[in-house]
């Protein structure tokens, strides 16, 4: 029988037989296997809509969580009589740490993190629908428990693994100091997080312009958020641009599609105003399933050697807007050029604001 010997001057690992790791990851492999068929079975036997969207997400959690622990555990009885899970590699001022302490550390926090995940994933919501609390404040609440619990999942793992907590924090002060001027930009983001979570300027599901980039803010996270724009695609913001910069919030706002258009001076100005006004009515008359408002034109500024002109609807939604802008655009191209109406030849050079 061929064995593996490590670091057999140190005493801290001993021998591990072939036989027995080969027959551990037989057990291993086993196990996965049978979790496998159980949960192909069982969503090829349940084909209910209610069953696969609702109740087979939870049983697959908790089928992985257990199997997950369950390995870990085996993990442990198997190789309990060992010397190298057990005895102690690294030794200081009386804390000894082992490997066994180490894989019970890991254990109490990603138990910590499965189990508040599967809280507000599961629970939660049914007593938020009680007390009728709004998206944004779910989720607030839902970042301060996690956060709050795997806080303390860390300072019980710090503890069973013998580690001092006031030398740890000693040792983080430290670290603070050292390399706190190269984290001050993280550190600023994270506080920042912590104040959008509070304060709820911002919330989950709310449309935000960013750069004259429209998104719905899909995750607010401590450090970023992220916003989900239609054609830009996801952007990662630092949490410090919300405290910092002017952000403007569309929800609450009114959307309008807007368009502006610079004519050159002299041209008939209620004759462009009503050029306006039929292009948009046209445009959008002909268009099926786009749920706008009446248009408005107004002639909004005087410049140089142009005249600006600018033609709103109010839309519903971010999708709507970018479309209703588009037909717009056609119908007044079409119309200018039928009545001979001359854009201002810098009209590609004002300033929208």
């Amino acid at each position: 029988m061929g064995e593996i010997r490590l670091f057999e001057n140190t005493g801290v690992l001993k021998e591990i037989f072939i036989s027995e790791i080969v027959w551990f990851l037989v057990c291993i492999a086993g196990i996965f296997i049978l979790k496998s068929v159980f949960l192909r079975v069982l969503k090829t036997k349940f084909r209910q809509e209610n069953f696969q969207i609702r109740t087979f997400p939870l049983i697959e959690d908790v089928v992985n969580s257990l199997v997950f622990y369950g390995v870990i555990l085996f993990f442990l009885n198997y190789f309990w009589t060992e010397s190298w899970l057990t005895d102690p590699f690294y030794e200081t001022e009386g804390v000894e740490i082992s490997l066994l302490l180490i894989v019970i550390a890991i254990m109490i926090v990603t138990l910590a993190n499965r189990a508040v995940k599967a809280v507000n994933r599961y629970i939660m919501p049914f007593v938020y629908e009680q007390f009728g609390l709004e998206m944004g404040m779910r989720y607030t609440l839902n970042r301060i428990i996690y956060y709050s619990v795997m806080f303390l999942a860390l300072i019980v793992s710090f503890t069973t693994a013998g580690l001092d907590l006031t030398a740890v924090g000693v040792i983080f002060s430290v670290l603070g100091i050292g390399i706190g001027f190269g984290m001050r930009n993280i550190a600023a983001n994270f506080v920042s997080g912590i104040i959008i979570l509070f304060e709820r300027p911002m919330e989950v599901g709310e449309l935000v312009e960013i750069d004259k980039k429209i998104g719905r803010i899909s995750k607010i996270k401590l450090r970023s958020t992220v916003v989900e724009t239609l054609k830009d695609g996801t952007l990662v913001v630092p949490n410090q641009y919300f405290i910092e910069q002017i952000v403007k919030n569309r929800s609450s706002a009114q959307l309008f599609a807007r368009v502006i258009v610079s004519v050159a001076y002299g041209s008939d100005t209620r004759e462009v105003e009503r050029l306006l006004l039929e292009a948009a009515e046209q445009e959008i008359d002909r268009t099926v399933g786009v749920p706008v408002e009446q248009p408005d034109v107004q002639f909004i500024d005087f410049r140089n050697s142009a005249l600006d002109f600018q033609v709103e609807v109010r839309v519903v939604d971010v999708e709507t807007k970018e479309k209703v802008e588009s037909l717009l655009r056609h119908g007044i191209a079409r119309l200018f050029t039928e009545n001979e109406v001359k854009l201002a030849d810098n009209w590609n050079k004002r300033d929208e604001g």
